[in-house]
């Protein structure tokens, strides 16, 4: 029996849902409110972005290295976007071109990392602090307003909250949760069961030996990193689709939220380990922490401290579990 119990908290993925569970438990003996449907609704909108920017940063971390530019590159794209959009670009090429920026960051971080040999950390810092001054420079350092409403070219908002009253589904219904739920199956099974997933777990496990065995190492980390990018982009379009607007002096900490979430979820930051399933639960995690706290009367700031218990706790798990595994 206490073999079976061991091996159940072994894996850090059970743990979190658990803990998942629990909170949802506490919360709801502790208030009637956190069972109303707008308690749900709030709890996918403000988790949309930070989880499409988890799943992209996964794939990185699997690697062994980090991405700190993912908040940062998330708002610049939909500022490069929304400019556009003032000067009559359609959304859907606006969509698109939100996609390329953030794809072309990504690639930037790759390039300097696998290519010219910079630590993550560096070549990533510096990628978050051009792209927070590229978002400036191109708005102007003004707000970017997106459509609302039944204005022209809101209708891709549609993809993550119904905004208007023709739809079959209720008004505020977190159609986002769905695409994310989908986006999610899809990058779980690239990581686990595809080339390049298995690649990018490898070059994780042991670089050296990667290379060693004829894998373009280069190539697959690079694909990691644009990945990164192609979801931070991804992230930036659902932040616009809940808040309709986007500020250049914002992005900055959406990234550490992504990667606590990605932590928590059982991915090990020492690489070869990954789980999109996990992270999407840290984020989750997260997500009714910081919306069920006030439902109780509990100040914002207790989420951070609580998070930051939460995130050494569940680094110190991936420690043992990689202690038992030798």
């Amino acid at each position: 029996m206490m073999n079976h119990l061991k091996k159940i908290f072994s894996n850090q993925q059970t743990v979190v849902v658990c803990a998942l569970i629990i909170i949802g438990i506490v919360f709801s003996m502790m208030t009637d409110k956190f069972l109303q449907a707008t308690t749900f609704t709030n709890i996918a909108k403000s988790a949309y972005y930070i989880a499409f920017m988890a799943i992209g940063v996964t794939f990185v971390i699997a690697t062994g290295g980090m991405d700190l530019s993912i908040g940062t590159v998330a708002i610049c794209s939909v500022l490069i976007g929304g400019t556009l959009m003032e000067k009559g670009l359609p959304m859907g090429l606006v969509l698109l071109v939100i996609l390329a920026s953030g794809c072309l960051f990504g690639l930037i971080n790759g390039l300097l990392v696998s290519r010219m040999g910079l630590p993550a950390f560096i070549a990533t810092l510096g990628t978050m602090m051009m792209s927070r001054g590229l978002g400036s420079i191109v708005s102007k350092t003004r707000t970017i307003s997106y459509p609302q409403g039944e204005s022209r070219g809101a209708w891709f908002r549609e993809l993550f909250m119904i905004t208007g009253n023709n739809s079959m589904l209720p008004r505020n219904f977190p159609t986002g949760f769905v695409l994310l739920a989908i986006t999610a199956v899809v990058m779980a099974v690239i990581l686990n069961k595809t080339r390049v997933g298995r690649y990018i777990l490898s070059i994780g496990s042991n670089k050296e030996a990667t290379r060693l065995s004829g894998i373009d190492v280069a190539k697959y980390e690079t694909i990691a990193y644009v990945i990164s990018g192609f979801f931070a982009a991804i992230a930036g379009i659902a932040y616009v689709a809940v808040f309709s607007t986007a500020q250049p002096n914002t992005g900055n900490g959406f990234e550490l939220d992504a990667i606590a979430g990605v932590v928590i979820g059982g991915t090990s930051l020492a690489g070869g380990v990954g789980s999109v399933f996990g992270t999407i639960i840290g984020v989750f995690i997260m997500t009714v922490l910081k919306i069920g706290f006030p439902y109780i009367g509990v100040q914002s700031h207790y989420q951070l401290f609580i998070t930051g218990i939460i995130l050494v706790f569940a680094v110190y798990m991936d420690i043992l579990n990689r202690k038992r595994s030798k």
